[in-house]
């Protein structure tokens, strides 16, 4: 069992910033993957940004270039930063994992998830 905690969501203008940071439960050692995914009102969950256990990252095509996903096995958490952040980025940010391989995209595929932080980006 996993327990997934995100933190770090916030109102900011568009071109700003921001970091959230989710800790997990378990030794990160013993998790494969690390994932953010976001859903916005009215949309499905969509892939934001993943990161293996072996530091290999993934990113969605609307963030590529904007956002960086880093994680730390010692600590068990992962964050991802935010720059360059648009009206259109947002959404509830979730963090998730999973303890063995995954298709890195596609959320159905993971086991754990936390509860979700709420990004909002003003024009």
């Amino acid at each position: 069992q996993v327990q997934l905690v995100e933190s770090g969501g916030g109102l900011v203008q568009a071109g700003g910033s921001l970091r959230l940071s989710c800790a997990a439960s378990k030794r990160s050692f013993g998790i494969y993957v690390m994932a953010w995914f976001r859903q916005a009102p009215g949309k499905n969950r969509e892939f934001v940004a993943g990161i293996t256990r072996s530091n290999v990252t993934y990113y969605g095509n609307l963030v590529k270039g904007r956002f960086a996903i880093s994680r730390d096995n010692a600590k068990s958490t992962m964050e991802l930063r935010m720059n360059s952040l648009k009206p259109e980025d947002t959404a509830v940010y979730y963090c998730a994992a999973n303890l063995d391989y995954v298709q890195i995209r596609v959320p159905g595929d993971y086991g754990y998830w936390g509860q979700g932080t709420q990004v909002t980006v003003s024009a």
